[in-house]
């Protein structure tokens, strides 16, 4: 006798909540259906939910979220990094306080090495035909902004075979919740064949129909809420095992239907998110003024403000993550926040001075200034010009627009080839490709949780 197995899923929907009346409603709509058959259903999320670019997230501290994720009935849910390193540890601690599902992640840890109350490493479900489907979570690997919140993550891979072990003993299909990004699931499923399903998430991939490595079907629904992933599995009950598995992706752009009660909900949340960001700061005699493209009023003081929290030698800061002016007048946490969005940290860097000098000659090209960023936690436009504090350089302009750094000075004395310089800027440099030299500093320091915003706010205080 054969029977089917519905998973639905979603992944990095990020707080865009533009598709989420359209996500409850086509997934509603789904489980009925197959439930009405007699096939049984389950739905996960896999992490980065919460974005605090987002009004409702920034000052609900994610709670907002989690309401959403309960009126959708889910039936799991593993962190991402979102979740994980742009909250506070007591706000991550509470996050889930009134969750009606389990979080599935089992390398978080309180820095003794316990594992919170609101973890689970993983959950078996025994669906109405006897079958058992394992389910577990892993996220990715920050360990120094863990570690700088005060919680401790472990390498994912170190994790996951104690996991398996368990799970194989209980189950009789294993399915891994995994907000590594789509390079380890096809390594893990390499690895590890006894996983029947990897549900993916971090890189955003979108995987329309499944990839199948080793046998392991990997899944992946995009970000955004663009997609809804379904995952069929047929079940041999004689021998409670999978004899087919197939995955699609539903675009929500082409679902016409809409949750009204899911609407209300989400406008409810945003009022009260709006009371709760109208808080005063501080009143502007005159505009704090703009410009992506040269050194402006605004980002000289966000530059002078990274460098102070920091207690840096010279600070960095692209003109492009300040979005708008500050209009003078009375300015609040919402203004801040439309004006700086991003989940991005302070951080020190230490690199030497042959390091320091290739950044500022990459970061002073029109290519960079004008490069379009995406991810990296950078929720703008454009890069725009490289502002600091306690460094002045001189540079000639040449015929094709490009400039030629010809002389730099820290603090007023000559750049210092051989010797290593505290610089003070932001994490998104320190992440990726976009500034090497910044990326393999000898040793870095990160600011958590306070986020640039927070930084802006403290200046204008003063």
């Amino acid at each position: 006798m054969k029977e089917k197995l519905h998973i639905f899923h979603i992944n990095d929907l990020h707080s865009h909540f533009e598709n989420w009346s359209k996500i409850i409603s086509f997934i509603d709509f789904k489980r009925n259906h197959y439930l009405e058959k007699g096939r049984s259903v389950l739905v996960f999320d896999g992490g980065d939910h919460v974005d605090r670019f987002h009004p409702l997230s920034e000052a609900t501290d994610g709670k907002g979220n989690i309401a959403l994720l309960n009126d959708l009935h889910i039936d799991g849910h593993v962190i991402g990094n979102n979740e994980g390193i742009t909250l506070s540890h007591e706000a991550l601690d509470n996050l889930y306080n009134e969750a009606k599902f389990p979080v599935l992640v089992d390398n978080l840890f309180y820095p003794d090495g316990s594992s919170p109350s609101w973890t689970n490493s993983f959950k078996v479900f025994t669906l109405e035909n006897g079958v058992k489907v394992g389910v577990f979570g892993l996220t990715t690997y920050y360990p120094l902004f863990y570690e700088a919140l005060k919680w401790k993550i472990e390498d994912p891979y170190s994790r996951i075979e104690e996991v398996l072990n368990k799970l194989e003993s209980l189950c009789d299909m294993i399915v891994f919740l995994s907000h590594l990004g789509i390079s380890d699931d096809e390594w893990l499923a390499e690895k590890y064949p006894q996983i029947d399903v990897i549900i993916g998430a971090h890189t955003h991939h979108v995987l329309q129909s499944g990839k199948r490595v080793n046998g392991v079907l990997l899944t992946g629904a995009g970000k955004f809420g663009q997609y809804v992933g379904e995952i069929e599995i047929t079940l041999d009950l004689q021998i409670n095992k999978i004899v087919e598995k197939h995955a699609q992706l539903y675009s929500m752009d082409k679902w016409e239907h809409e949750n009204e009660r899911s609407n209300k909900q989400i406008d409810r949340l945003i009022e009260q998110s709006e009371q709760v960001l109208n808080q005063p700061i501080t009143f502007l005699e005159e505009e704090l003024s703009l410009d992506w493209f040269k050194p402006s009023p605004f980002t000289t003081l966000l530059a002078k403000s990274i460098k102070d929290w920091c207690n840096g030698e010279i600070s960095m800061v692209n003109a492009g993550i300040i979005l708008e002016p500050l209009p003078k007048g009375e300015i609040t946490k919402k203004d801040i926040h439309r004006l700086c969005p991003h989940p991005i940290n302070p951080c020190n860097v230490w690199i030497k001075g042959n390091q320091l000098k290739e950044v500022i000659l990459q970061a002073s090209s029109k290519r960079m200034e004008n490069f379009v960023l995406k991810g990296l936690g950078f929720r703008g436009k454009v890069m725009g010009q490289m502002i600091y504090d306690g460094l002045t350089f001189e540079a000639e302009e040449l015929e094709d627009g490009e400039r030629h750094v010809k002389e730099i000075w820290v603090d007023g004395i000559p750049l210092d080839h051989d010797r290593t310089y505290k610089v003070s800027t932001v994490d998104m440099f320190t992440l990726g490709p976009l500034y090497p030299e910044l990326s393999h500093g000898t040793k870095k320091q990160y600011f958590m949780p306070e986020l640039l915003r927070d930084l802006i706010e403290w200046e204008l205080k003063k």
